[in-house]
């Protein structure tokens, strides 16, 4: 009986909430505990409400894991949400309305500012008035980011008359806890989400094999590209970018950039594909941002559920493009450092913001300048490569302000590159760094290669029998567990 109460308790201390590991889609723990809840709910399929209230609390346990007692919070901000949208949907003065919306944005914005950004306020308070900084001890709920903009969305929907408040508790707690984007998106809608709720639809056969597919899309993005570069390349690089030569500091701003959206829409990927399994379909996060042609196009292309939050509940309200020239660029610059600020209480993701703007400004004055291209020319390989390779340099030199923890790191790391670039070290690199080189330049390869080509490995995997979906599934996982890295890493977006 010894053992077994040892194990029991062995148990115990993996199911409990450790900060050091949350219960993340690349675990084996997630793989365990998601075999069993998966089995359950195909039990429930047809007891909508027991479905229903299995899915919500194992999404509570899912975000306890993460948060702990933080999980408490999200079930206020859906009770508090379920009453505001049917106060609403039964409020006609026009008053009341508006006044039911500051009051969830103030809920919600409030929160955020708490949780986030109170000790970088506190901190330059001090450092105006010479004050002592002693920074309170606030921990970040997990995902808090992302629950908030889902509740903010769903209350102005409401007051637009795009959608009707939802009337079933159940549903809407389903819709907001609902574990699959829960700590790091995609940031999905109640329009989108809640007609699917009500439908208590079920994953059909290709729905399943289309989510195993991007699941395993998800784990390779994330375990044999972003961490292996991250681990073993990019973190030395950015610990201390003075050690090493510019070319060498290139390499680690590219193999940043890399890494993060391998890191991101590797969660997303699994994120759509779980929900998938579990009969729901969420839209495209990431649409090869790195063939953009400019920065435009790039954030229609980069965390697009981000994007479109931003520009229907932030840039559109303040005036969009309809409003002069001035204006207008002021919109955008306004919406881009918010954005910015939303990804953390760090001076570094505010400066990030303002170049994204400045980038979004720069792009429109300049196509407002510039003589139109004419249609037979605007397809040339030149051109596109041209553009593509400005675009993404762009966007690579302005992630650095986004990866580095001060301006220091970033100081040196353009030093470096400026100065002290030393391209005769290349061909060391590549022969000290091969994998990595091989890996980055794999990653691209896939990244750049026409789309129908992933779109018929889906239909392929899609058609193969189920017994050889599962070989493929098999060899997929083993691969991963021979290649990642000692120590599991979590996924970047989950401290936004």
């Amino acid at each position: 009986m010894l053992p077994l109460i040892i194990d029991s308790e062995k148990l115990l201390d993996i199911l409990k909430f450790d900060s050091y590991n949350p219960l993340l889609f690349n675990t084996g723990l997630f793989l365990i505990l998601f075999m069993l809840f998966i089995t359950v709910y195909q039990l429930l399929r047809k007891f909508k409400t027991a479905k229903l209230l299995f899915v919500i609390l194992f999404s509570l346990y899912f975000y306890y894991k993460s948060s702990a007692e933080y999980c408490f919070i999200i079930l206020g901000v859906c009770i508090s949400d379920f009453v505001l949208g049917i106060a609403l949907d039964r409020c006609k003065k026009s008053f009341w309305r508006k006044s039911i919306v500051a009051l969830n944005v103030i809920l919600n914005v409030g929160m955020l500012v708490f949780f986030k950004y109170f000790n970088l306020l506190y901190e330059t308070i001090a450092n105006f008035s010479d004050k002592p900084f002693d920074p309170l001890d606030i921990i970040l709920p997990a995902g808090i980011s992302f629950f908030t903009f889902r509740s903010i969305s769903y209350i102005v929907d409401v007051y637009r008359g795009d959608i009707k408040a939802c009337h079933d508790f159940l549903s809407y707690t389903f819709y907001l806890t609902f574990f699959p984007p829960l700590l790091a998106g995609p940031v999905v809608r109640a329009k989108d989400m809640l007609p699917q709720v009500e439908a208590n639809r079920m994953a059909s056969k290709a729905m399943t094999a289309e989510g195993i597919f991007l699941i395993m899309s998800g784990l390779v993005k994330k375990v044999i590209v972003a961490d292996f570069i991250s681990q073993n390349f990019v973190e030395r690089v950015f610990e201390n970018p003075a050690l090493y030569s510019g070319f060498e500091n290139m390499m680690g701003m590219y193999g940043f950039i890399i890494q993060l959206y391998c890191d991101f829409s590797g969660y997303t990927d699994m994120a759509i594909g779980v929900a998938l399994l579990l009969g729901y379909r969420f839209l495209d996060n990431f649409r090869a941002p790195f063939k953009s042609q400019n920065p435009t196009e790039f954030w229609r292309r980069w965390h697009i559920s981000l994007s479109f939050w931003l520009r229907d509940y932030l840039y559109i309200p303040l005036g969009g493009n309809r409003c002069s020239k001035t204006r207008h660029h002021m919109n955008l610059m306004t919406t881009m450092v918010i954005g910015g600020l939303w990804h953390g209480a760090s001076w570094m993701f505010l400066i990030w913001g303002g170049l994204q703007g400045a980038f979004l400004v720069g792009h429109k004055s300049i196509k407002g300048v510039l003589p139109r291209v004419k249609p037979e020319n605007r397809r040339k390989w030149w051109r596109l490569a041209g553009n593509i390779f400005l675009t993404f340099n762009l966007i690579a030199i302005s992630f650095v302000f986004f990866k580095a923890r001060s301006m220091e790191v970033v100081g040196d790391m353009f030093h470096q590159i400026l100065f002290d670039f030393h391209l005769s070290v290349a061909p060391q690199f590549i022969s000290g760094y091969l994998m990595i080189v091989l890996v980055m330049v794999a990653a691209l390869l896939t990244h750049f290669a026409p789309k129908r080509w992933i779109r018929k490995m889906r239909k392929s995997y899609s058609a193969t029998p189920l017994f050889v979906q599962a070989v493929i599934l098999a060899i997929v996982i083993l691969v991963i567990i021979q290649v990642r890295q000692t120590d599991i890493m979590p996924f970047i977006y989950l401290q936004y």
